[in-house]
């Protein structure tokens, strides 16, 4: 079974990632960590550094993931895409036919009582008009049965 979990080294994804050993750990998946640092929108020097700098980031971050489930006994892979992260999430998930893909959501939910609830929902409704979302976007598109896992 290959299993591909969209990862990014994120509170949200180390649990879900932690979570997918734990529910397949009996039929030893292979798993396939995927990450996307996204380019800049302009070439600037300064962005260019900014991006080199998310990028080793989030490559030491894939690192620590992939140390992670190898320390549990499973086979992992590490695939380190650049661009539109919902669109590479698709593409490698089309061309490397995984099993599951497995997407944390993220949570925007502030500490605090009904208002900051109340102010939350409409930013995140917000968000979601403007912006979309991974999960949103991969839930429609995704060729391969498709996990969302909700943040705690």
């Amino acid at each position: 079974m290959k299993i591909m979990v969209a990862y990014d080294g994120s509170r949200n994804a180390k649990l879900a990632l932690a979570q997918v050993l734990t529910l397949f750990r009996g039929v030893r998946p292979h798993i396939i960590l995927i990450g996307v640092a996204e380019n800049p929108l302009d070439s600037t020097d300064a962005n260019e550094e900014l991006f080199q700098e998310e990028y080793n980031e989030l490559k030491a971050l894939m690192n620590e993931g992939a140390s992670f489930v190898k320390n549990e006994g499973l086979e992992c892979e590490v695939i380190l895409a650049e661009g539109d992260p919902r669109k590479m999430i698709l593409k490698a998930s089309k061309k490397r036919v995984p099993d599951l893909l497995v997407i944390a959501r993220h949570s925007h939910q502030p500490d605090g009582g009904f208002i900051a609830q109340s102010l939350s929902y409409f930013v995140d409704e917000l968000d979601y008009m403007t912006f979309g979302s991974v999960s949103s976007f991969l839930t429609r598109r995704a060729e391969c049965p498709l996990l969302i896992l909700p943040s705690p």
